[in-house]
């Protein structure tokens, strides 16, 4: 990420909660199983956690050749297939079949095929026993529970250098990007930290401990990205010293997360935009700078585990230049920085590199110029990499970007298919580096609503699953509290968490409105099935009934008007009550029952750089504003849009009873009247007129 959207980044926290008491000793076992004169099947589990696991298939062909092959078998234990790498796996039941992808169909007498997948387990996690290929029996020497080969750690304690809570997993063997990147799956930014500037605390989170380390761990992630700017932390020319005590820090956080179990990235980050951007018109300098950055950072870890990946550059920048420029001036520095690791020797010859597009967008042009640069390199252990914040007025709230609508859907997923098409259909495994919302942030809290959110989240893994993409979630703070090690939102963590195997239920909203006095009617809601069934409405553990508290037609569940008088209580303002809607797997989806009245406004007066609008919300919640002229133009900053940006020129104070319009709204507003509209979560609009004369506003409701 950017200085420009810094914000998102100043947070404070990672991992949460206890972590879950079931402690799993990694493991690697092999099924065998041979027909005479048909194949041969070894099936191992190099690694496996509490809920998760990772399995290496190897097929060798014993019969006439084939061109085209189809594997299956049957899991004894109910285990789901949620991401496979050189191979199309699809599930029916217990029923599992592996189909070759375009570049291994072929498989000659005596050959072999290999492919891997990241599965879920419940119970038990015994390994299947029968294969069929293309029909043939490869029937043999069995299988059963996969036997631990280290005994199960003890439960840490909390202090900062304790041993890792989870056994170590054996990374796949140099030379498998693919299933290298795969058990990437699901990774963390440990974001505005060592990227900071000037250093590791300046934008607000605390010093990173290995207890942190060990609790992003626990909670279900895979590897970690640490961001780190270098430009404040190295000599002058032409050497570029890293600082002895810096590069010490660095080494001491990336041990840290290797002896968690974790994977590791790093990189040269906000030196994208401080140095790295003038390389067109200053190509020796920024050359040499680099080379010399990249040479030290190679030789520190030469020798370090192969879980630790390298990615060349942030979000690649560059000024004055077109696209295409970029893509030029960015296929040439990944080009350097493949060489010089390359040519460092030890276990960087076969170190995964990590290669961004420019600006890391996953427009396909962007892939286009990376794909034709990373063909020029001829190295078998590369990946590409972008980042994804979302359809861009919904991630900040603008123009009307209020919900995950199809222009949300349709941008996932397009970008998406693109990242599959491009490269992970040929063998080039793609990690998104950086994933969130812009504007989801503790700090400012109803940018984006939760709900909507939710949607998004849900969303994002379920997409990602299902084209093989490993993500990476930015969290400068605003997902994790470092400091108590709890997740600011446990309803976001959950989505998120569940999204890496399953599908979720989702609804048209999270939120019904019932008004404050007068008779209550019932509410509906449209349920996002996402192929899952309907089980019912719950609040906590009693379940409502059927017919009598909801009725469902469809895919629209109505609560009663009695059983929402019952929910609201004495109808005070804000959230009277829980519920939530169940389905046959994936987290519940819970909706806020809320008390409100429609928001009432007052006139006031003030100036451009201080005007707040006296608001009482009476229990209800602001969506978004539009500003226009007389003309019906849209007045203020964004003038293609009516509809302005959530925070950035107007933002709700629930405790002082206000809404503020900012300095920037009124940097771009002309001198007249201006009309706003404000649009909140229950239906109710206001409108409301301002009058502004040089620095002076007048309000009226």
């Amino acid at each position: 990420m950017t200085l420009s959207t810094r914000r998102i980044r100043l947070r404070t926290g990672l991992v949460a909660g206890a972590a879950a008491a079931l402690l799993v000793a990694s493991m690697t076992v092999a099924v065998g199983a041979q027909a005479a004169g048909g194949c041969r099947v070894s099936y191992a589990v190099p690694s496996q956690w509490p809920g998760g696991f990772t399995a290496a298939v190897t097929v060798t062909n014993l019969g006439d050749p084939v061109n085209g092959w189809r594997l299956a078998w049957t899991f004894p234990s109910g285990q789901r297939v949620t991401q496979a790498w050189n191979a199309t796996v699809t599930a029916s039941g217990s029923q599992a079949t592996a189909t070759n992808v375009a570049w291994n169909a072929a498989v000659p007498t005596n050959g072999t095929v290999s492919f891997g997948f990241n599965g879920s387990w419940s119970g038990a996690n015994t390994a299947p026993t029968g294969f069929t290929l293309n029909g043939v029996t490869c029937a043999g020497d069995g299988g059963g529970t996969p036997t631990p080969t280290a005994s199960p750690s003890t439960s840490p304690s909390p202090s900062a250098t304790a041993s890792p809570s989870t056994p170590p997993t054996t990374p796949p063997p140099a030379g498998n990007p693919t299933a290298t990147v795969a058990a990437m799956q699901p990774g963390w930014n440990l974001g505005n930290t060592l990227d900071a500037i000037p250093d590791e605390t300046a934008w607000g989170n605390p010093l990173t401990t290995q207890a942190l380390l060990r609790h992003v761990r626990s909670q279900g992630y895979r590897s970690v990205r640490l961001p780190i700017t270098w430009s404040n932390h190295h000599g002058p020319a032409p050497d570029y010293t890293i600082d002895a005590a810096w590069l010490s820090r660095v080494r001491q956080i990336v041990d840290w997360a290797l002896a968690e179990d974790l994977y590791v990235m790093i990189n040269l980050h906000h030196d994208s935009w401080q140095w790295l951007n003038t390389y067109p018109t200053d190509r020796a300098g920024v050359t040499n700078r680099y080379r010399a950055l990249w040479t030290q950072l190679a030789t520190t870890f030469r020798d370090h585990s192969p879980k630790l990946v390298f990615e060349s550059i942030n979000e690649p920048q560059f000024a004055d230049t077109t696209d295409e420029q970029g893509d030029t001036a960015t296929r040439e520095l990944n080009a350097e920085f493949v060489r010089l690791v390359r040519a460092s020797g030890g276990a960087n010859a076969t170190r995964l590199l990590v290669l961004p597009t420019l600006h890391t967008s996953g427009e396909q042009a962007r892939l286009d110029a990376l794909s034709a640069g990373m063909a020029q390199l001829h190295d078998p252990n590369l990946a590409a990499t972008v980042h994804f914040y979302g359809w861009w007025p919904f991630s900040v709230n603008i123009a009307g970007g209020t919900r995950y609508d199809t222009n949300v859907e349709q941008d996932l997923v397009g970008t998406f298919d693109r990242l599959r098409d491009t490269f992970v259909a040929r063998g080039i495994p793609v990690i998104i580096g950086e994933w969130a919302l812009l504007s989801w942030d503790h700090t400012r809290p109803g940018i984006i609503e939760r709900g909507e959110f939710l949607k998004y989240l849900e969303a994002v893994g379920y997409h990602a699953r299902t084209r093989n993409l490993t993500t990476m979630l930015w969290d400068a703070g605003q997902f994790l509290d470092r400091t108590a090690l709890r997740w600011r939102d446990q309803r976001v963590a959950d989505m998120i968490k569940a999204s890496w195997t399953t599908r979720s239920g989702t609804a048209s909203a999270d939120q019904v409105y019932v008004p404050h006095t007068g008779a209550v009617p019932g509410r509906s809601l449209t349920l996002n099935l996402n192929g899952l069934s309907f089980r019912g409405l719950w609040q906590g553990d009693t379940p409502l009934a059927a017919g009598a508290d909801y009725t469902v037609s469809g895919t629209t569940v109505t609560l009663t008007p009695a059983a929402l008088t019952r929910l609201v209580g004495n109808r005070a303002y804000g959230v009277n009550a829980t519920v939530e809607a169940r389905f046959s797997q994936g987290v519940p989806w819970k909706i806020d029952v809320i008390s409100s009245d429609p928001p009432t406004q007052a006139a006031t007066t003030g100036t451009t750089s201080s005007f707040a609008i006296p608001t009482r919300f009476q229990g209800d919640q602001l969506a978004t504003m539009e500003a226009t002229y007389a003309d019906g133009s849209p007045a203020g900053p964004a003038n293609w849009t009516p509809f302005k940006e959530f925070w950035g020129h107007f933002q709700p104070d629930y405790t002082a009873n206000t809404i503020i319009l900012k300095p920037e709204f009124f940097a771009e507003v002309n001198d007249g009247v201006v009309t706003l509209t404000f649009h909140f979560w229950s239906g109710a609009k206001t409108t409301y007129r301002i009058t502004k004369a040089g620095t002076s506003v007048t309000g009226t409701a």
